[in-house]
């Protein structure tokens, strides 16, 4: 039997620590599924299909990566591609306390599909998504927090605002 993980999240954009959790989890894991979670009510910078394409482009070479996008609930999604597992990343203490939440409430929905904790490696501790927008949004240096084509992208959507 293969495992099987989703590694979701709106990585808007994906961040180098992002994909340090990515590629250390394919290790562990026959294929990976890098799922961007398509919620309506949040206002991206990056259109789904945007993501799709940068995160695609910076894991073309970690061969057991698939790139997808979902609706509705984590669990439904990890049971259709037949995941028996979640990856996710942790930078602290801090995030413990919400991931412990959403693992509670999706052992709830399905207790077949275990989820797995990553600690970030500690150079990415301090990055989220919204961080590099804003820094990215004022022309700040973001080269060693995201993949070049990622960096290329923001500079692009900024400059045309």
């Amino acid at each position: 039997m293969s495992s099987i993980a989703v590694c979701p999240g709106s990585f808007d954009p994906i961040t180098n620590g992002h994909l340090d959790i990515i590629t250390r989890g394919a290790k562990v894991f026959d294929e990976v599924y890098v799922s961007i979670l398509n919620n309506s009510s949040k206002k991206p910078l990056f259109t789904v299909e945007e993501r799709v394409e940068l995160i695609r482009e910076v894991t073309k070479n970690i061969p057991n990566v698939r790139v997808d996008s979902f609706h509705g609930l984590l669990v439904d999604y990890a049971q259709e591609i037949g995941a028996n597992a979640i990856i996710r990343g942790l930078r602290a203490v801090s995030d413990f306390e919400y991931e412990m939440q959403l693992t509670s409430m999706n052992r709830f929905l399905n207790n077949k599909i275990e989820t797995f904790y990553i600690m970030t490696n500690n150079q990415y501790s301090f990055l989220s998504s919204s961080m590099v927008k804003e820094v990215a949004q004022y022309h700040g240096k973001i080269s060693e927090l995201v993949p070049s084509v990622v960096e290329e992208a923001l500079r692009s959507k900024f400059s045309s605002k």
